[in-house]
C-alpha cells in the first residue's frame, strides 16, 4: 500500500522567548488522512510549535510546509483552509450558537451552512443559546463545529478536551476519529493525556523541552522500549580496567562514608549489565520506579529478538511507562 502524501510537514522549526528556548529544530512530519498525536507535557512546546503553525507566531528559525505552502509563516490562504481549535475557546458572549456561524462564515469562502446547522444538531448544542451561557464543554463543542463546518483538509487541534469530563472527552475524541475516517480528513491534535492520543492516534510525536523524542506509530514505540532486570553477564575485556578503577574509587568512597558493603557489588553489577546494554546498541532511558534493580531500555524492535536477556528478564511497559520514560523527569527524593 502507498504512502499518502505528507500535507504537513517542519523543518529544523525553532523558537525562543528571550533566552529560553520553547522548540528547538522541531522536525515532524504528518501524512494526508491520518490522526497524529502531538504528545507532551505541560510547558514541552506544543502550544508554540501550534501557534507557528497557524502563523500566530513567527518562527527564529526553520520552515513549515502546509498546504502547498513553503515557507517562515502561513498566510490568510492557508488559514482558511485549516480547522482550528485552540486551548481556550474566546467567543461574543452575546451571540447565539447559529449567530457565531454566521459570523464566522465570513471569513472561509468554502463555508457550509447546512453543514454547521447539522454539526450543531450532532453535537447536541442548542442553536439559538448565547456563547456566554454555554457550559465548558459545550463551548469546546462549538469550536469544533466552527472549525469543520467550511470542510478543512487538515485539523490543527490545541489540547481540545482539556477541562472536559471524561463522558464529554470520549464523545469529542469520537467525533474527530469518525471525521478523520469518513473525510480522509488529516487531523493534528496536541495532548498531555496519554489515553486519548492511545484511543485514537494513527501516529504520534512525542516532545519534551522543545525537542522530539519520538515520532512515528505506537505499535513500533511498544516493541522498541521495555523493562528489563539486571542479569549477570560477559564484560568486554576493553572494559575489564575501566570496571577495576570504578570499583576501587567506590570501594574507597563507600569506606569513608560508611555505607552498606554490598553497594559496590550492586553498582558494579549495574555497570556491567549497561556495557552489554550499549555494547549490542541499546539505550537507557532512565532505572525503572518500581524496580531498583530493572532500567528501562529503547532499541530497534528488529535487535530485540536477538537481545542478550533472558525472555524472564524482559517485559513490555504501557505507552504512559513509555512516555514517562523518554520524557519524564527523576522522581525527587522527599
Amino acid at each position: 500500500m502507498p504512502t499518502p502524501p505528507t500535507l504537513l510537514k517542519t523543518e529544523d522549526l525553532s523558537l525562543s522567548y528571550g533566552r529560553v528556548p520553547a522548540v528547538d529544530r522541531l522536525n515532524v512530519t504528518v501524512r494526508e488522512g491520518e490522526i497524529y498525536g502531538f504528545l507532551g507535557r505541560n510547558g514541552a512546546g506544543k502550544t508554540s510549535t501550534i501557534r507557528m503553525l497557524m502563523g500566530l507566531i513567527r518562527p527564529d528559525a526553520g520552515k513549515i510546509e502546509l498546504l502547498e505552502f513553503r515557507g517562515r509563516r502561513i498566510g490568510t490562504k492557508q488559514k482558511q483552509r485549516i480547522g482550528y481549535v485552540s486551548q481556550e475557546q474566546h467567543f461574543y458572549p452575546w451571540m447565539s450558537c447559529q449567530g457565531l456561524g454566521r459570523f464566522v462564515s465570513g471569513f472561509y469562502p468554502t463555508w457550509d451552512s447546512a453543514e454547521f446547522s447539522r454539526l450543531l444538531q450532532v453535537l447536541d448544542l442548542p442553536p439559538h443559546r448565547k456563547a456566554g451561557h454555554l457550559s465548558g464543554g459545550m463551548r469546546v463543542k462549538l469550536a469544533l463545529a466552527l472549525a469543520l463546518a467550511h470542510r478543512p483538509p487538515i485539523l490543527i487541534l490545541d489540547e481540545p478536551t482539556s477541562g472536559l469530563d471524561p463522558v464529554s472527552r470520549r464523545e469529542f475524541l469520537e467525533i474527530i476519529r469518525l471525521q478523520a475516517r469518513r473525510n480522509n480528513r488529516t487531523t493534528f491534535f496536541s495532548s498531555h493525556l496519554i489515553d486519548e492520543v492511545e484511543r485514537v492516534a494513527d501516529r504520534v510525536g512525542m516532545i519534551d523541552k522543545g525537542h522530539l523524542c519520538y515520532e512515528g506509530d505506537i505499535a513500533t514505540l511498544h516493541a522498541a522500549v521495555r523493562r528489563v532486570r539486571y542479569l549477570d553477564g560477559e564484560v568486554p575485556a576493553d572494559k575489564q580496567a575501566d570496571l577495576a578503577e570504578a570499583d576501587l574509587a567506590e570501594a574507597q568512597l563507600a569506606e569513608q562514608l560508611a555505607t552498606r558493603p554490598e553497594q559496590a557489588s550492586d553498582s558494579r553489577l549495574r555497570r556491567e549489565f549497561i556495557y552489554k546494554v550499549e555494547s549490542h546498541g541499546f539505550t537507557v532511558l532512565r532505572d525503572d520506579f518500581e524496580d531498583p534493580s530493572a532500567m528501562i531500555l529503547r532499541g530497534e524492535p528488529a535487535a530485540w529478538d536477538d537481545a542478550p536477556f533472558a525472555p524472564s528478564a524482559t517485559s513490555k511497559l504501557s505507552l504512559e511507562d513509555i512516555f514517562i520514560a523518554i520524557a519524564g523527569e527523576a522522581t525527587p527524593q522527599l
